[in-house]
């Protein structure tokens, strides 16, 4: 078994941007990151600050919008707008979710697609179904990467998904099928999760809930992606995956926390970069 290191990874991806930013400077355009953020939720705060601190490594600008949970809907599509038009941010990030009296969809889709360095937007969606360039959701992106550093070809592979979510599954579904493989998606209403885990030669997770994916569910030397993130009552975080015996089993596997966790950050640093870059070429 060989543990799939995001830390390491994502430390060196971010080492690369932080040279490529370096020469964005020196042509006079800074990379700028804007982020909305809606209400009190302790995770959603704890993400930002890791985001930002990030930012300020890699040299990218950053700026948080804080607003309070019960602010209105017109508020927050105003302040996209507004940032939008402001020629210093390159993207632009909602953190999810957004507070129940809120309509995520439409919120998303103001978001200018050239600055949708979360790839949510519907036309990024579009563009990613068609194999074409454009910005992809940060964390399927990421295991992309992973899969990569570690010369992991799907190509040709029976890949089983599981969780179907716009966010994680969906696009990893379309990441998957534009490399060739053969790609198995599953969700809360699959019959039997087994029998569609124990014939993949890679499975990946991420639903949110410990201890889903168990040894007898997974053939010996598979590939495992755990992208689920869990706090238990003791504190301790863990994937959706049980580690400890499935990792028995398997040829590759991810770590939580220093799996995929890391790599969505980078990936977003990537995709702000990405942004600038673009912004220097219609310059």
């Amino acid at each position: 078994m060989k543990l799939i290191d995001g830390k390491t990874i994502s430390d060196k991806i971010k080492s690369n941007l932080v040279d490529e930013v370096k020469k964005l400077k020196a042509s006079g355009i800074t990379p700028g990151l804007a982020v909305l953020l809606v209400g009190d939720d302790p995770a959603s705060h704890t993400y930002v600050k890791m985001k930002e601190s990030s930012c300020e490594k890699t040299g990218i600008y950053s700026i948080v919008h804080k607003m309070p949970s019960d602010i209105s809907q017109e508020k927050i599509i105003e302040t996209i707008e507004m940032m939008n038009k402001n020629p210093n941010i390159d993207g632009i990030l909602v953190q999810l979710p957004l507070p129940k009296h809120i309509d995520t969809d439409l919120i998303l889709q103001t978001i200018d697609p050239k600055k949708d360095v979360d790839g949510f937007h519907p036309y990024n969606v579009g563009k990613l179904t068609l194999g074409l360039d454009g910005f992809v959701p940060c964390t399927p992106l990421g295991v992309m990467e992973m899969l990569k550093e570690y010369d992991i070809n799907p190509k040709g592979l029976d890949v089983c998904v599981v969780g179907a979510s716009n966010i994680v599954g969906k696009p990893m579904h379309d990441l998957l099928l534009n490399e060739f493989a053969t790609v198995d998606i599953c969700h809360i209403f699959t019959k039997d999760l087994k029998e569609h885990t124990k014939r993949a030669d890679m499975v990946i997770v991420g639903v949110g809930k410990p201890n889903l994916i168990t040894d007898d569910m997974i053939k010996d030397g598979a590939i495992v992606i755990d992208i689920g993130i869990n706090k238990l009552d003791s504190g301790k975080l863990v994937g959706d995956v049980d580690f400890e015996n499935v990792s028995k089993k398997c040829s590759f596997i991810t770590p939580v926390p220093g799996g995929v966790g890391p790599m969505t950050i980078a990936m977003l640093l990537k995709n702000t970069v990405k942004a600038a870059n673009q912004r220097k070429t219609d310059d």
